[in-house]
């Protein structure tokens, strides 16, 4: 008796396991991924001619859920503008630049329902994504006298650093391992950055702060600590 009890309650213990295996078929996912990727960069400052220049960066995301991160992360590259040649100011710069950035990020999946499938199943990738970062410049090239205009002559500082605002919108293409979760991620994405200051350039001139904008690409993988979302994440 006491042996079929047991045997009753082995195959019942199976039987719960299973289901709840069954259960969490496409909820899992990894909380942290690595980064890498290229962008396109134009810098909107003093100089009267934009450029467009490439960086690269790295990033490390810790994934609160498959659509919430939060990242940090790591940019090096050029910012350049202006033509010494022909513009009236002369004013011609590239920027040697690191910076690094925190992001909170925001994608649809967590706000809206998608388990019907269609439309809303692709939308639910989008994002939005917001924070603060730290720009170290220098400039390896600065034209500060005008050709054009004799004795025309722009000041500024040759390094600086200086807090932007990142402001970023994009898509992440999750694709699936064989467990079904999210194994690595595309993402494409168009981010402007707010400078806190005017010496992006090197030209303290000017009533507007500097900027710059991005187009990015880049490449994520999971590298583990997979834990199990509330709803199936693909459909």
């Amino acid at each position: 008796m006491i042996n079929r009890l047991k045997t009753i309650v082995i195959i019942v213990f199976s039987c719960l396991l299973g289901y709840t295996a069954k259960a969490q078929v496409g909820n899992d996912y990894a909380q942290y991924d690595l980064g890498i990727g290229l962008d396109m960069n134009q810098a909107y400052t003093d100089a009267q001619t934009i450029k467009s220049t490439k960086s690269g960066h790295f990033n490390f995301n810790y994934n609160v859920s498959p659509f919430v991160n939060y990242i940090i992360e790591f940019q090096t590259g050029t910012l350049q503008g202006g033509d010494s040649l022909t513009t009236t100011t002369g004013r011609q710069f590239t920027n040697t630049f690191n910076a690094v950035m925190f992001r909170a990020q925001l994608q649809m999946g967590e706000i809206i329902d998608y388990s019907q499938g269609g439309l809303a199943n692709a939308f639910k990738n989008v994002y939005v994504s917001s924070g603060v970062g730290f720009i170290v410049n220098h400039l390896t090239e600065i034209n500060r006298a005008s050709i054009l205009v004799p004795g025309f002559y722009t000041a500024g500082a040759d390094n600086s650093n200086e807090i932007l605002i990142p402001a970023r919108i994009g898509y992440e293409f999750k694709f699936y391992n064989r467990y079904n979760q999210p194994g690595f991620k595309i993402d494409i994405g168009y981010q402007y950055n707010f400078i806190m200051g005017d010496q992006l350039d090197g030209y303290g001139v000017g009533k507007q702060r500097d900027s710059y904008s991005q187009i990015s690409f880049g490449i994520k993988f999971a590298v583990g600590g997979v834990i199990s979302y509330r709803k199936q994440i693909t459909y």
